[in-house]
């Protein structure tokens, strides 16, 4: 039995065009690895992950069964793959994030959908799918699972590409912030793998830079911060050799045993999540944890840089709260906290959270032609609209804080800075330029759609056609089964 796992791209920012630095750009699909490692021996296992190309399909042997995963900006193009297997008879599966925000929507354009965590309901779904596409329940609910009994995650499949590995070791946020999903997805609570367990998996990891990608890798509470240390403590002890990047709230800074523990046991990068610079706004965000934290955000940051980790600083545009000025006051507020690359994100009310309900129900949502509309949903178009800010402000305010901070002259200052916390300035160099291009990019789409009117979506329906130029005219067409896939990992299941 033959099952293709894909890992859809969106054609709208697609990295899979070649470049010397994608492969800095484009983190592994994690979730289908964890699958593959559910999947019993007798099925043999091939990842797709289109950010590093879009494939030919019609050279693959035609798979008994398609599992796709999607983020809310890939739910488009995944549902065109979905029509392609579907067309030629080969049942198809989703799951993730966005297929369990809205599985209706997902169940109109596949054959079953697997909501929540999948491992161990997907044996259940492989079992059913042997028998025959009619035997397919149209729902399945994995829930949450045990992180105890997780099976091994499948890093032999994607070994090339990539300058990051993945792991998970946490699952599940109790911050519950209203714009964020995470917590409708992996729960309240804050699960953790067994430590060892993580510490084998690292061992399987090909790539000498990981990304652990728990939203919060330290939690909030003492004894999460207490497994914390005692993960690094045996990733020390272990002596892996690995340089990983992490996600955690600001309390990161807060210890200084944990600062030395994670910077011993290889840690170099945080992701730290700021999203806005005042109470009323953190408060707007249901992010109260940073409220009540208060302290010295500078001294924070200055402890985790003590410990030679590069931090860089999230932030949220578009609030109730935001004003304009907003972009030059964030961007002024990252330099005078000294993180190191900022981060920001035009506010977006994803399916599943909070957000999402207030501004649906206000008619705010202006990106509301759906599911097509889901493409813009990357946090990097503005996709409704904003109390204060109408859309060429708010386009005008995020330019100027990337203008801003990521000055020449500013770069020049923060790669020296490096220099004196005993960091590699060509790593800094390296991250400032990759941030700068990067928003040059989305710069150049924006400058060509407007979704505050309903008059612009000819044009964005012209950027489709401009961005979806890597796939195929007739693509359904190009899908029927003729000779082996070339250059794509495809071994047994074990």
């Amino acid at each position: 039995m033959r099952l293709c796992l894909v890992n859809p791209c969106n054609p709208l920012v697609s990295m899979s065009q070649p470049s010397r630095w994608r492969r800095y750009r484009v983190w592994k699909p994690l979730g289908l690895m964890a699958i593959a490692g559910a999947t019993p021996a007798q099925w043999e296992v091939t990842i797709i992950d289109e950010n590093l190309g879009v494939p030919d399909y019609s050279c693959m042997p035609r798979p008994d069964l398609v599992g796709i995963t999607a983020f809310t900006s890939q739910s488009p193009r995944a549902y065109e793959i979905a029509a392609a297997f579907r067309k030629i008879g080969v049942p198809v599966v989703m799951g993730g994030i966005h297929a369990s925000m809205r599985p209706e929507e997902a169940l109109a354009e596949v054959d079953a959908v697997v909501k929540g965590e999948a491992e161990a309901i997907w044996p259940t779904v492989l079992a059913d799918a042997q028998r025959g596409a009619g035997a397919l329940r149209r729902i399945y609910d994995g829930g949450l699972v045990d992180l105890k009994s997780v099976p091994s995650t499948r890093h032999d499949l994607l070994t090339r590409g990539y300058a990051f590995g993945s792991i998970q070791t946490t699952r599940g946020c109790p911050l519950n912030c209203h714009f964020c999903s995470v917590s409708a997805f992996n729960g309240h609570s804050y699960r953790h793998r067994p430590i060892e367990a993580v510490v084998r998996e690292f061992g399987l990891i090909h790539e000498r830079l990981v990304l652990v990608v728990d939203d919060n890798l330290i939690g909030t509470r003492p004894e999460h911060l207490t497994r914390a240390k005692d993960l690094f403590r045996a990733m020390i002890a272990a002596k892996l050799h690995k340089k990983w990047v992490c996600q955690a709230t600001i309390n990161f800074g807060d210890d200084e045993e944990l600062l030395e523990l994670a910077a011993r046991a290889g840690c170099v990068g945080a992701f730290i999540g700021f999203e806005s610079l005042t109470d009323e706004g953190l408060a707007e965000l249901g992010k109260r944890y940073n409220i009540l934290k208060g302290g010295d955000l500078r001294g924070s940051v200055a402890r985790i840089h003590r410990y030679g980790i590069l931090v860089v600083g999230s932030f949220i545009m578009g609030l109730d709260s935001d004003t304009p000025g907003v972009g030059r006051r964030i961007a002024k507020a990252a330099a005078r906290y000294d993180v190191d690359l900022l981060n920001p994100l035009f506010l977006t009310p994803l399916p599943g959270t909070r957000l999402w309900e207030k501004m649906q129900t206000q008619g705010r949502i202006t990106a509301n032609r759906l599911p097509q509309d889901w493409r813009y949903y990357t946090l990097s178009f503005p996709v409704a609209r904003f109390q204060n800010l109408s859309w060429a402000q708010i386009l005008s305010e995020m330019d100027d804080s990337w203008r801003w901070f990521y000055s020449p002259w500013r770069i020049i200052r923060r790669v020296f800075g490096s220099l004196r916390r005993w960091r590699s300035p060509l790593t800094m160099l390296v991250a400032n330029l990759s941030y700068r291009r990067n928003h040059r990019a989305d710069r150049e789409k924006l400058d060509e759609l407007d979704l505050s009117r309903g008059a612009a979506w000819s044009g964005c329906d012209g950027l489709q056609q401009k961005s979806t130029s890597i796939i195929a005219n007739d693509f359904q067409a190009a899908l029927a089964p003729r000779v082996q896939m070339a250059n794509l990992p495809s071994v047994n299941a074990q």
